[in-house]
């Protein structure tokens, strides 16, 4: 038999690749439609399916007795659903969790499971039964209102589909992984999708906005806060998008005067016992600085996590940094894939609403003709009856006279024109309802039949009718289980947390070097001194090094580098690295990129301002100047933009921000001084040149600009150490390009002027010298005098030393303690005028 040839029949030659893509493709299909996508119309995978339909044939409903949870698996299992019976506990333990259902179907008594993650007991240790809302979903399901099918082997039959008489599909949401697609739809709030439901059958052409009146958004079972609508706007009218979800908190403040952060609620489907133990973790490896301690008091009341906060933390800074790190924020992204009509559907709010709508109607139809029926079949027997009362002796006569009953039958049908089903009703009455009283109650109940039966068809006959049925019947399903909303929807959009968001804002000084060193640090590194004072040691620099720029800010404020070449970098104020007073800081050269050769030349501070149209107001080194909207700065590109066109050998020295009303004040080294109306430079473009600010003197440059106020005062620094303030009004107005007036007497005891601003008396001024010494003190210890004089001594410095740069910052108030030792051997005048 070995060396036979087997018969050619058994063998069928194919193609292998064609074969492997059809069986693939029904396989997929079969995990499709029949295991992991929900129906459109009762929004139930056949699994969920099955358990409700079983659990009702058992007659596990409300108001019985719960039943062993192993005892319906079983029967699910041995009837319905050919898979493992974890799939088929675990879907049953889902619809029984108060925090994944937003309406449970599965009424559970036992552990089943924690929203900490707990799974449930073992299925022979728990019990259910239906939930009442879950008999809504079978209700009529007896009354011929939806088709069956066979079940795996062709012994039972089970639903294809559940009558639903609420939209569960919206109402429970879904979620499952088919074979190259997913879906998962949010739960909803029971009062708000019916409410849609309405609005959609009162007005067929409602719009998706229309819709979104009733439904603003998804009902998470956890409640939660939902930010911003335009992600639930956009997945209501394609199926498809993304929301962001938030842990619903408030900060307690304690009467220690210190910060607790209380989360009430979570996202959905997230594990809680992980969310504190990430938590946690971030606190314990300093990811997240300022926890102190992480609590869990959640109890049958309701969920409570408390974060203390340390004192000198910021909750609202720790509280982004949980939203960036961890699950108190997810985004949950919509995907509504539903089986329509066989095939799986991508589908918009409405399209959910439509279908299920048209499920309804033709639940009503079938229940109505199958209630018509029923109702014709009754009063066609009643007829028979009704006649058999009428002639109740005759049909004695002959029922008493016939030999068999099949004869009694024959004759009965043949005299009296009556039917199989009528002369065998009359065969089996009873002698009782030969009574008057029975013959009054068959009378009546015909006539209530004959009035049923011309509501039915009339039922049959309108759609209208219909639509007023499916409209009562979802509003009593409404104020039966209709309940309040529990996520809240925030108006506005936080689609992602910024870095700032994650940064508490606090005032610095940035500092930067001749040689392109940057730093920050916070202002209270910097206690105000006496003047006089040698200060402290502001930042550690090489002996050909010293301090250009030195601008006061906020970690939020918007920052813009001007360079030699005249171009503009953008960076906020927490985008610069943070180091100790004495540390070196960090080459700007690796923060913006510019070009080798390109030297930063002005920091300024752009952020704030009200409603009035801002310029930025340019003042080079050789006196020209220059207008600009601040509107064509706020788009910088990561390799900057040039900011203006500067003319050989010219650099940009200043920058102020101004209106149409402002004044500006130019000061020049050898020690003049021009003032004139911004408004005498006309507005221009970002790439324009400018006009002469200032006529210079030979071997003068521009060390200073700023606006002049009336009520302001002048205040200028020698590269000695000497200063002085001067009221405003001793400069006088006039036009642009003028020699200027003397504002200081240069001579070798103070030196030519290194600085030149504005001040109002109550600020702080910084000097710092090319030894990277600095000291602050307040404007109003430096004595006010006339415009040619020498001025007060505001620094001890060395032979060698000079002031390099001056800024003017916040007032700080006084320290209470002593001068330092260094304060101590500062050689202080003894009188203004000796200076002088």
């Amino acid at each position: 038999m070995a060396d036979e040839e087997l018969p050619s029949r058994r063998i069928e030659d194919v193609d292998l690749s064609k074969t492997m893509r059809t069986s693939f493709l029904d396989y997929a299909m079969s995990v499709i439609v029949a295991r992991a996508l929900p129906d459109v119309r009762d929004g139930l995978k056949p699994v969920h399916r099955r358990i409700l339909y079983d659990m009702n044939e058992l007659g596990v409903t409300p108001d019985k007795p719960y039943k062993k949870s192993a005892r319906v698996v079983g029967d699910v299992l041995g009837k319905y659903h050919p898979h493992g019976d974890t799939a088929v506990y675990e879907s049953m333990v889902r619809m029984a969790q108060d925090f994944s259902y937003r309406y449970m179907l599965v009424d559970g008594h036992g552990n089943f499971g924690s929203v900490d993650g707990d799974g449930a007991a073992a299925m022979r240790y728990t019990e259910t039964r239906l939930s009442k809302i879950a008999m809504e979903m079978l209700r009529d399901i007896n009354k011929d209102t939806i088709d069956y099918q066979d079940n795996y082997d062709g012994t039972e039959r089970e639903p294809s589909v559940l009558p639903a008489r609420f939209p569960n599909l919206l109402v429970n949401g879904a979620s499952g992984i088919a074979v190259g697609m997913a879906t998962n739809i949010p739960p909803h709030n029971l009062s708000e999708v019916i409410s849609a439901i309405h609005i959609l059958m009162d007005n067929p052409d409602a719009t998706t906005a229309d819709l979104m009146e009733a439904v603003p958004g998804p009902d998470f079972p956890t409640g939660g806060v939902v930010m911003g609508k335009s992600g639930i706007r956009k997945a209501y009218e394609t199926g498809r998008g993304s929301i962001i979800v938030r842990a619903k908190v408030e900060i307690e403040e304690q009467k220690n005067g210190k910060q607790r952060i209380i989360a009430t609620e979570i996202p959905y489907m997230v594990n809680k016992a992980k969310l504190i133990e990430r938590i946690a973790e971030l606190a314990r490896e300093k990811r997240i600085e300022g926890i102190t301690d992480i609590n869990d008091e959640s109890d049958r009341e309701g969920m409570r996590i408390v974060i203390d906060v340390r004192r000198d933390a910021s909750a609202e800074v720790i509280l982004n940094n949980l939203y960036k790190m961890t699950m108190m924020q997810t985004s949950f992204s919509f995907n509504m894939l539903a089986i329509v009509k066989g095939a799986p559907k991508i589908l918009s709010l409405k399209e959910i609403l439509v279908y299920y709508l048209e499920h309804q109607v033709e639940v009503i139809k079938r229940r109505t003709a199958f209630e018509l029926k029923k109702a014709e079949a009754r009063a066609h027997i009643l007829e028979g009856l009704k006649i058999a009362l009428d002639h109740i002796d005759a049909i004695i006569s002959i029922i008493r006279n016939s030999q068999t009953g099949e004869v009694a039958k024959d004759r009965l049908m043949n005299e009296y024109k009556l039917t199989d089903k009528q002369a065998q009703a009359i065969l089996d009455m009873r002698l009782v309802r030969l009574t008057g009283l029975e013959r009054d109650k068959v009378e009546k109940e015909y006539n209530g039949l004959i009035s049923d039966i011309a509501g039915y068809k009339e039922i049959l006959a309108s759609r209208d009718r219909v639509n007023e049925i499916i409209y009562q019947e979802l509003l009593d399903v409404q104020s039966k289980f209709g309940d309040k909303r529990r996520t809240e929807l925030m108006v506005g959009e936080v689609l992602s947390l910024e870095d700032e968001d994650l940064i508490a804002e606090e005032d610095v000084i940035i500092t930067l070097t001749h040689t392109g060193y940057i730093k920050r640090l916070p202002t209270s590194e910097f206690k105000a001194q006496n003047r006089g004072g040698r200060g402290v040691q502001g930042m550690g620099v090489h002996n050909d090094d010293f301090i250009e720029h030195l601008v006061s800010a906020s970690t939020h404020d918007v920052l813009l580098f001007f360079t030699n070449a005249g171009k503009v970098y953008r960076m906020k104020g927490y985008e610069i690295p943070e180091y100790g007073r004495s540390a070196k800081g960090i080459p700007v050269i690796n923060l913006l990129g510019i070009n080798t050769g390109e030297q930063v030349q002005a920091v300024i501070n752009i952020s704030g301002g009200g409603d009035e149209q801002r310029y930025l107001f340019f003042t080079t080194v050789h006196g020209t100047v220059k207008r600009t909207p601040v509107d064509e700065f706020t788009n910088i590109r990561s390799n900057g933009l040039k900011a203006i066109t500067l003319k050989e050998n010219d650099e940009l020295m200043n920058i102020a921000i101004i209106t149409d009303s402002d004044n500006m004040i130019i000061g020049t080294h050898l020690g003049y001084a021009v003032s004139f109306k911004s408004g005498d430079v006309r507005s221009m473009g970002r790439s324009a040149a400018g006009v002469r600010g200032i006529r210079l003197r030979d071997d003068d440059y521009v060390i200073g600009a700023d606006i002049l106020q009336p009520d302001s005062k002048v205040f200028v620094i020698s590269e000695k150490g000497f200063g002085k303030q001067t009221p405003a009004n001793a400069y006088p107005i006039k036009g642009r390009g003028g020699k200027g007036i003397k504002t200081v007497n240069v001579s070798e005891k103070n030196g030519p002027l290194t600085g030149l601003a504005t001040v109002s008396g109550d600020e702080d001024i910084m000097l710092v010298t090319n030894k990277g010494v600095m000291i602050r003190f307040g404007v109003e210890k430096v004595s006010e005098t006339g415009r040619a004089t020498l001025g007060v001594h505001l620094i001890r410095i060395d032979e060698d030393t000079k002031v390099a740069t001056m800024a003017v910052v916040e007032k700080e108030a006084p320290a209470d303690e002593q001068p330092t030792d260094e304060d101590e051997t500062a050689e202080t005048p003894k009188s203004d005028s000796e200076d002088e």
